[in-house]
């Protein structure tokens, strides 16, 4: 690990290419450490020597000293302090710290991002209100902020961040777990694409099976002219017309969107990490890029599927007209039919065939622009908090371990 420009190698002075000027300066082996163009040794007795290093070793073999971390006093040469580990959380650490660190990138996420989350709910609405119809994600602030005041882009954000915490806790639980005992299996001591497809995938099924009731609730508050005074209200509506099955209604188009979404996020995140961060440092800017084009490139793959789910969830009214209209003149089908009698799109046939029916093909990129838009900050924002997280606790994990180790020795 660099530190403060200083770097160190464990050299013997008979060592070739090492100045005579050195060489002299002591007789047994020696840490030499590099400081802006100055050569210190620490002797084996304990004192510093001090040289500049021939403008030939300077030039080719500085580059070979391994980095280390400088330190003002020298140590014992018999302590040798281990490198952190923090890719992984240590040996000896509960699953609960990773859970901790993704329910509060989890809360935090979609938090922070939930005003973009509500105009792209209204952006995918497939016949919306003349009142809600946005040239892009600006305006449908401006818009919303000037019509329907200042926290209605907000409205519901509390039914989310309550399922958002466990959401995330086994998300990120699920998918360490996952990743490193694959990876050891597939290839012992490496990373591996294929793995981090497969844990972003079984991750996603525990994730959604928590989220999904909380998205329902949520795109309903979202949607232009919402009839529900507050989430209770809400979900009372729901159990009392729909039923307990309105929850997951969309649970199965969720996954079909969500699992290649995460497949590919997953697989585009640890990719680039390979290319931006190749020791796997913590490096906040990497994450933070890593995220959003992962982030992006999923989002814009997978915005049909979303709009298939955004129609399930809300079940826009003039929807089920169309859908009526087809059934009733057998262009559809059977209807399934309520004991009301009322109307109910369900299932991603039936989805992706309204959507075409309404809109066409360009039905399904409807608001595109601001899920990639709303999923850049989002999985940026999501990565580098949980990476930090578990920076922090792999840091202090491993100091209570070294000062454990000085203990033991003294």
């Amino acid at each position: 690990m660099e530190a403060d420009g200083f770097l160190s190698r464990r050299a013997s002075v008979e060592a070739p290419g090492v100045d005579g000027r050195v060489a002299g300066a002591a007789a047994g082996a020696a840490e030499f450490q590099w400081l802006g163009g100055r050569l210190l040794g620490a002797a084996a007795g304990g004192g510093f020597i001090g040289g500049s290093l021939s403008p030939r070793m300077a030039a080719g073999e500085a580059g070979d000293f391994a980095p280390a971390l400088h330190r003002a006093t020298p140590e014992p040469a018999t302590f040798a302090e281990p490198e952190i580990d923090y890719e992984g959380l240590p040996q000896g650490a509960a699953t609960s710290t990773h859970m901790l660190a993704g329910a509060v990138a989890g809360i935090m996420e979609h938090c922070l991002m939930y005003p973009i989350d509500c105009v792209k709910t209204r952006m995918q609405s497939l016949h919306p209100e003349p009142a809600a119809r946005y040239r892009n994600v600006m305006d449908a602030l401006r818009q919303i902020v000037r019509t329907e005041g200042l926290w209605r882009p907000i409205r519901g954000v509390n039914v989310l961040a309550v399922g958002a915490g466990p959401a995330h806790a086994l998300y990120f639980a699920c998918y360490e777990k996952i990743k490193f005992s694959l990876s050891d299996a597939i290839h012992p001591g490496a990373n591996s694409h294929f793995a981090n497809g497969v844990a972003g995938c079984m991750a996603t099924v525990l994730h959604d099976a928590i989220m999904n009731p909380a998205e329902v609730v949520k795109q309903r508050m979202q949607m232009f002219n919402s009839p529900y005074r507050g989430v209770l209200d809400c979900m009372g509506s729901l159990l009392r017309h729909e039923g307990p099955a309105a929850f997951y209604r969309s649970y199965t188009t969720q996954l079909t969107m969500n699992v290649p979404f995460q497949a590919l996020h997953f697989m585009t995140y640890e990719y680039l990490q390979e290319l931006l961060n190749p020791h796997r440092h913590y490096n906040p800017s990497s994450h933070v890029l890593s995220g959003a084009l992962a982030g992006a490139l999923a989002a814009a793959a997978t915005t049909p599927l979303d709009v298939c789910k955004t129609l399930l969830n809300t079940q826009e009214a003039q929807a089920i007209h169309v859908i009526q209209a087809d059934a009733a003149a057998g262009a559809v089908g059977a209807a399934t039919a309520s004991a009301t009698g009322s109307r109910h799109i369900s299932g991603l046939g039936e989805a992706f065939r309204t959507v075409y029916r309404m809109g066409g093909v360009p039905a399904f990129f409807k608001g595109v622009q601001a899920r990639v838009i709303y999923q850049m900050p989002s999985t940026a924002i999501s990565w580098s908090v949980y990476e930090f997280f578990k920076y922090i606790i792999t840091k202090r994990q491993h100091e209570r371990r070294l000062r454990g180790d000085r203990d033991g020795d003294k």
